[in-house]
C-alpha cells in the first residue's frame, strides 16, 4: 500500500471537511479539481516552450475564457423554459425591445457576432415566429425585422428567469465589486467593440500596437 498517498488523501479530506462540512464524495470531486486548478501556473506553461510569459494578463484570459463557458452553461438552464432563446437568442430579441426595428446586420453588429453566426440566429427567431422580417420602405433590397407579438409576449414571459440567470453569474460579489467589476467590463467591451467595428480585418499584432 502507497502510506505516502494514503496520509495525502487523509489530510485532504481533513481539510475539505473542515472548509467545506459536506460527507458528498462529488462535492469533494470538486473541491479537488478547484484546488488543482488554484495551482495551475500559466508561467510554468510558457517556459516550456521558451515563451516570455506575462502572468497577469494571461490569467485574465484564462478567466475570461472560463467565465464565459460558465456563461453559456447557466443561460441553458437559467432558460430551459424558453430553449428557443437559449443559444443567444435572447440576446436579439432584448435588442429588438430597445429598438423597435433594425436591419438584419444592424441587429448581428449591435451583438458584435460574425455575420453567418448572426444570420443563423436570425433565422432560428424568424422560424420559431419570434421576429418578423419586412422590406426597407427606402430600400426594397433591404430587409427589416421586428418582434411579433408572440416574442414581445416571450421577452416579458422570460425577464424573471433572465434576472435571476444574472443574479447566479454575479455570484457572491458584494454590491461594490459588482459596479467595480461593471466599470471594467464596460471599459473592456468599448475597447473590443471599436475592434470589431473598425479593425474587422486586422491582425493581432495591429489589434497590440493600439492599446
Amino acid at each position: 500500500m502507497n502510506y505516502l498517498l494514503l496520509k495525502e488523501v487523509i489530510e485532504n479530506l481533513e481539510q475539505f471537511d473542515q472548509e467545506k462540512n459536506s460527507s458528498s464524495i462529488e462535492d469533494f470531486r470538486i473541491w479537488m479539481n478547484e484546488k488543482a486548478y488554484q495551482k495551475v501556473n500559466p508561467t510554468e506553461l510558457f517556459k516550456k516552450e521558451n515563451q516570455k510569459a506575462f502572468d497577469l494578463e494571461n490569467e485574465i484570459a484564462k478567466q475570461v475564457i472560463l467565465l464565459g463557458r460558465f456563461t453559456k452553461q447557466m443561460i441553458r438552464r437559467g432558460l430551459k423554459e424558453f430553449p428557443q432563446l437559449a443559444n443567444e437568442e435572447f440576446t436579439y430579441l432584448y435588442r429588438l425591445m430597445d429598438e423597435e426595428t433594425l436591419t438584419k446586420m444592424q441587429l448581428v453588429e449591435r451583438n458584435a457576432h460574425e455575420k453567418q453566426t448572426g444570420m443563423e440566429i436570425i433565422k432560428r427567431l424568424v422560424k420559431n415566429k419570434l421576429v418578423e422580417e419586412f422590406p426597407d420602405k427606402n430600400d426594397k433590397r433591404t430587409t427589416r425585422l421586428k418582434l411579433t407579438e408572440l416574442g414581445k409576449n416571450t421577452f416579458l414571459e422570460s425577464i424573471k428567469d433572465v434576472t435571476t440567470t444574472s443574479r447566479v453569474l454575479s455570484a457572491k460579489l458584494e454590491d461594490e465589486e459588482k459596479e467595480n467589476l461593471l466599470a471594467i467590463l464596460r471599459k473592456l467591451n468599448e475597447f473590443h467593440f471599436h475592434i470589431y467595428q473598425e479593425y474587422k480585418t486586422a491582425e493581432i499584432d495591429e489589434i497590440n500596437s493600439l492599446i
